[in-house]
């Protein structure tokens, strides 16, 4: 009876680390690459059950413990680089020129979530330099625009379909876009910033729909927006930012596809998860919410702030623009297999990185 029962459990282990490694789209399958964290602790938990219950005698009990070892192995070679026994991958600033600093909030508001003061209240205390709203519809853009007085440069693309956006600047904002770039009704934002010292930033700011039952059945569309900026920034010189609600964890294969498609870094590695989904559940909580950028940048902090009433924390990030680039700062290299697969997602939606606009900052 006790052997069943670790029997059942290790099966389930097994089918849930195996499926995503299987490339097909469907959102049952891409929904299993977000609880790696979870299934790693459940691979713990049963590992030590199975050492403690099983007869260690039996040929069919090392079976079990095999098994779930090469599990716990390979959700913790996903999980490892988003802890702080990993290196960074990008460099602490060590400059304090605030000429030369950015600093971005991003926070998926949720639409139904009336508690604007909250939120406002945290863009009073940590002041940053760019606010990015997700989910933002006409009632929120009317209490937003009370921070005009500070933040004056403004991109709003206010809808009540869960994909509203909002950008709320103190820095010149420049050459904006308001683009769709893959689904009708999923737009993104894409804009110069203007640094006090004269330099040009290209950003652009993201929240593709997820693959749900709900929403896409697969994750198509997601994937395509996705590559096709990845397309567009591998191309510039110029630094880069891409942030957003990507509606995919940080740990997936299609993340790690689009850092080594566009060559930027993620300032998380090595120094936590900063897991911004559920707020409302400590238990299934996934980082969901991203900035990645390229080696222009160092970083002064990142952080995850307190709740403000929607289903995900907001994001902090100030990063610090260097006088050169370091190339010491390595992203991760695309390979053949890699390039092939990023094409096959953009052309199975008609999509390509002419449709992003190319931001020119000469």
């Amino acid at each position: 009876m006790i052997f069943s029962a670790f029997l059942f459990a290790t099966i389930i282990l097994v089918i849930f680390t195996l499926l995503p490694m299987w490339r097909y789209e469907a959102w049952w399958v891409r929904s299993l690459d977000f609880p790696r964290l979870q299934l790693l602790v459940f691979s713990i938990l049963l590992l030590l059950s199975e050492m403690i219950g099983l007869d260690l005698s039996q040929h069919t009990s090392w079976g079990l413990l095999v098994a779930n070892m090469l599990c716990f192995a390979y959700h913790a070679w996903w999980i490892l680089p988003y802890t702080r026994v990993f290196p960074v991958e990008v460099k602490s600033a060590v400059s304090t020129d605030s000429k030369a600093s950015l600093r971005i909030m991003t926070a998926n508001v949720l639409t139904p979530n009336r508690n604007a003061k909250a939120l406002i209240e945290l863009v009073r205390e940590n002041a940053p330099d760019i606010l990015v709203t997700l989910e933002s519809d006409a009632w929120w853009q009317a209490r937003l625009d009370t921070l005009e007085s500070d933040y004056p440069y403004t991109i709003k693309c206010p809808l009540d379909n869960l994909y509203g956006m909002h950008v709320y600047s103190k820095l010149r904002l420049t050459d904006s876009h308001i683009e769709y770039l893959v689904e009708p009704g999923i737009p993104s934002i894409h804009a110069l910033v203007n640094l006090p010292s004269g330099q040009k930033i290209r950003t652009h700011f993201l929240h593709p729909a997820p693959p749900s039952p709900t929403e896409n059945e697969e994750s198509s569309e997601r994937d395509a927006e996705l590559i096709i900026v990845a397309k567009s920034v591998a191309e510039t010189d110029a630094p880069v930012i891409v942030t957003g609600d990507l509606n995919d964890v940080a740990w997936s294969e299609t993340t790690r596809l689009f850092r080594k498609i566009s060559g930027l870094l993620d300032p998380r590695i090595g120094r936590g998860m900063f897991n911004t989904f559920h707020a409302d559940y400590w238990f299934i909580r996934w980082p969901l919410d991203h900035l990645f950028h390229s080696d222009h940048f160092t970083l002064s902090r990142i952080c995850r702030l307190r709740g403000f009433g929607s289903d995900h924390f907001a994001l902090f990030t100030e990063l610090v623009l260097e006088d050169k680039r370091d190339e010491q700062q390595s992203s991760l290299k695309a390979n053949e297999d890699d390039l092939v697969w990023a094409k096959d997602k953009a052309d199975d939606q008609g999509v390509s990185k002419e449709d992003v606009p190319p931001l020119e900052t000469d």
